[in-house]
This record gives C-alpha cells, structure tokens and sequence, in this order.
C-alpha cells in the first residue's frame, strides 16, 4: 500500500511539474518571465492599462490642436501677413508606471507632417517626497512654460516666455515637494528636438570636439526654482510663489557658426504669422548668462490669475559689459458657470479646469505681456535694438468634455520700431515716402513707426 501511495505522488508530482513547466512563459529573447492580468479601462477618455496585483500601469496620452488665424489692421508699409490654419501640434505619447518607482515616457510630436521629439524621460520615486529623472524634458522654470499646451489659457504663451524661459534639453533632474514647499534643480545640456538639432550636435562634436564642459562652462545649463504654497490647507483656493534662477552657456545644438554668440527673439504670440519681429540676432563673443525670474499665480473656486516678471543678464568675454532683456505678463480667467481651477500640486503648476456644468464650461480670459529685446543703457556692452512689443489679448475657452475644448482669442499687437526681425520687415516710411526696414530712416507723418496689428485665432482641440 505504502508503495502505491508513493508512486502515486510521484507521478502526480512529475504531472504538475510538466504542467508547470508547460505553462511557464518566456520572452522574445527566451528567457521565463513572470505573467499578470490586466484591466483595460478608460479614464476620462484616456486608454489605461493596469495590473490590480502591483504597481505596473501603461497609458496613451495624445491631443490634436486644429488652429484657424486672421490678421487684419496693419499699417500700409508693414509686410503682409497671411491668413492661414496649421496643426499646432499633434501628439503620440505612452507612459508607464513598470513598478511602484519607476516610471517610463516617450513623447513625439507629427504636427504639419514634421516629426520632433518631446519627452523621454526615466523616473524615480522610491524616496517619498522626492523625484529622480533623466532624459529630455522641460527645465523647471517657467510656470506658462511648463504648464501642458492642453491647459493653457490662451492659444499661445506669452512672448516673454517664448523669447527667455528655456523648454526642453536633455540633462538630470531632482525635484523636492510636500503641500507648501516645492524645490528643483538640474543640470541640462543641448536641445533634443529634430533632424536640425542632433546635426548640429554632431557636427559640433566631429568638427570641433565642443560638448559638456564644467571647466570651461560651456555646453549645459544649472537651473533651479524654489515654491511656497502658504494656502495648500484650503481645498478650493491657493496661492503659488515662485522664483527660479538659470545659469546658461553655449550649447551644442546651435548650429557650429554660432557658436559661442547669444539670441533671443519671439513672434507675436502666434504661431500662424511666422515672422518673428522680436530679434536680437547673433551676439558675438557670448560667455554666459543670468537667467531669472519671479512668479505669482492663485485661485479660488473658478477665478485664477498669474504673472510673473523674467530677466536675462548677457555676459560676454573679456568684459565686464553686459547686455539686459526682460519682460512680463500678467493674465486671469474665470470659469462662468460654476467650474473650478484646478492646481496640480506635483507640477506647481496649472491643470485641467472641472466644468461646472453637463454641457461644460465657458471661461473668459484676458492678458497683458510686454516683451523687450532692446538694450540701450550707456553701460551696456553693446547697443541692442531687438524691438520690444506689447499685446493686449481676451479670450473665451469653452471646456466641453474633460477631452474636448475650444478657445477663440483677440489679440492686438504694438511692435515698437525697432522690431524688424533682424533688418528683415519694414517698420515705417522714409523721407521719400517708401517703405523702410531701417529704424533710423522712418520719417511717418505722425511721428509713429512699428508695426501694429490685430489678431482672431480659433482652436480646435481633443485630448486622447
């Protein structure tokens, strides 16, 4: 008997074993891999796949931004500015959570049939309060610079931050938060965008051997930024303090002729109407620069406002000249029936608004930027005319799903004289009664020079 019950679990042992074995699962490589269920489901329109037993999540994160522009009342002697629509942006991202702390994200942009990268980045958050990452993505500085082009108040940012406030670069980055204190830093290097940029690089590096350099502080960037949330008690108000400094030189993306020389330059809070009067054009013997600002933005319930005041100190080689461009802006919202403003906490920044109705949400907008690309004080180390402008814009967003929303924009713009897009647009009249490109030939008959002009832009977006 005793011999029958042993062999019996032998041989139950060798069927569980085959079936064990039969029903392990290997990878593309053979190697066994452990296997889990998923759940498939969609969040607020989003498709997110995830495992109930751990921490693995991966998500689609795409949008669409259709924009229509009309340009109207510009002077006689300005150079026209066509009409036109585009594809803003058209996103493919992926995201995924593989484990409780690390986190994963590729993120491309198709928009007008050009292919550029965005995000890829890898994260860490194994360490509570703390956030690890390395890869491409936007420096932590600019609180309209880094807040998503999907929530964005306005169809566009303001000049000043399209002009200073760095974007994306690949480097490293550690962030700090809790409820009322958020702190970053980080070290970044060359812009990771298309075909334009990483030729740049290479040739950069092939025919002069230029990269990251900490001795000779050439080729990355230090940037930090400090918050304080004395309202993160409230449940539906805050207020966000913010500064943040940038420590900048050179980078190997520039294309290898501008090496070593500094530009700024902005187009008029629209990306329909490509010519950028804002320009300072290539500065020679750039060194490095001092790269600040200071921001204050708060809400409650479905009123939000923000502004925030961005410098740039130019320093140059052998000499203790340097050249100074600033800016600011100032703008608010409200939600009209019954939303709220959101604040996202991790980000330190804004998000998406909760509508406060089934059919959505109206919210109406206004703004005031100035930008200014001139540098004419006695000590600086050149006279820079870059042009300054100002705008004035209103705006009316209607929230109409959590995936869906529409924004319709007036703007006008008042470029100064100066603002020639580096000698390329006319900014007034000569003495002969001809269109000039030269701010020191215009002779108006009412004394007035620049180009002044209004805008209505419509966009079309859906977040997928």
């Amino acid at each position: 008997m005793r011999k029958i019950l042993f062999l019996t679990a032998i041989m139950l042992l060798t069927v569980s074993s085959a079936f064990a074995q039969k029903n392990v699962k290997y990878n593309q490589y053979g190697v066994a891999v452990s296997s889990d269920v998923l759940d498939v489901e969609s969040q607020d329109g989003f498709l997110v796949i995830a495992s109930p037993n751990s921490g693995y999540k991966i998500w689609f994160d795409n949008r669409a931004q259709v924009d229509v522009g009309a340009f109207f009342g510009a002077p006689d002697f300005a150079d026209p500015i066509g009409n036109g629509a585009s594809i803003r942006r058209a996103r493919f991202a992926i995201k995924a959570q593989v484990d409780e702390n690390w986190y994963g994200e590729f993120d491309m942009d198709l928009a007008n049939g050009l292919v550029e990268l965005k995000d890829a980045i890898v994260r860490y958050t194994g360490i509570p309060n703390l956030e690890l990452q390395v890869g491409n993505f936007k420096e932590n500085f600019s609180m309209q610079r880094n807040t998503s082009s999907r929530y964005l108040q306005f169809i566009e940012r303001p000049m000043v931050c399209s002009a200073l406030a760095p974007s994306r670069h690949l480097g490293f980055n550690a962030k700090y938060d809790n409820p009322w204190l958020w702190v970053s830093a980080g070290i970044f290097g060359q812009e990771v965008a298309g075909e334009e940029e990483w030729t740049n690089v290479a040739d950069n590096n092939k025919d002069f051997g230029r990269g990251i350099s900490f001795l000779n502080l050439t080729g990355f960037s230090a940037t930090s930024k400090i918050v304080f949330r004395p309202l993160c008690k409230l449940e539906n108000a805050g207020l966000h303090i913010g500064a943040a400094h940038s420590f900048r030189t050179t980078k190997t993306s520039m294309a290898t002729g501008e090496w070593g020389t500094y530009r700024a330059s902005a187009r008029n809070s629209t990306s329909i109407n490509r010519k950028k009067y804002l320009d300072t054009n290539n500065l020679k013997d750039y060194d490095f620069n001092h790269l600040w600002t200071v921001e204050l933005a708060g809400h409650v319930g479905g009123f939000r406002v923000e502004g925030a005041y961005m410098a740039d100190q130019v320093h140059f080689k052998d000499t203790e000249l340097t050249n100074h461009f600033d800016g600011w802006y100032v703008q608010c919202g409200y939600l009209l029936f019954g939303g709220k403003q959101r604040y996202d906490a991790k980000g330190a920044k804004y998000t998406r608004a909760e509508r406060g109705r089934k059919w959505g949400d109206l919210e109406l907008c206004a703004r005031y930027e100035y930008c200014n690309l001139n540098d004419t004080r006695d000590n600086a180390k050149e006279k820079v005319y870059g042009g300054s402008a100002e705008a004035y814009t209103v705006g009316l967003n209607w929230w109409v799903t959590n995936n869906v929303r529409m924004q319709l924009n007036y703007q006008f713009n008042n470029n100064d004289r100066y603002a020639n897009g580096k000698g390329k647009l006319n900014v007034g009249y000569d003495v002969d009664g001809n269109p000039t490109k030269d701010y020191t030939k215009v002779v108006a008959p009412d004394g007035k020079a620049g180009v002044d002009y209004n805008m209505v832009a419509l966009r079309f977006e859906v977040d997928f």
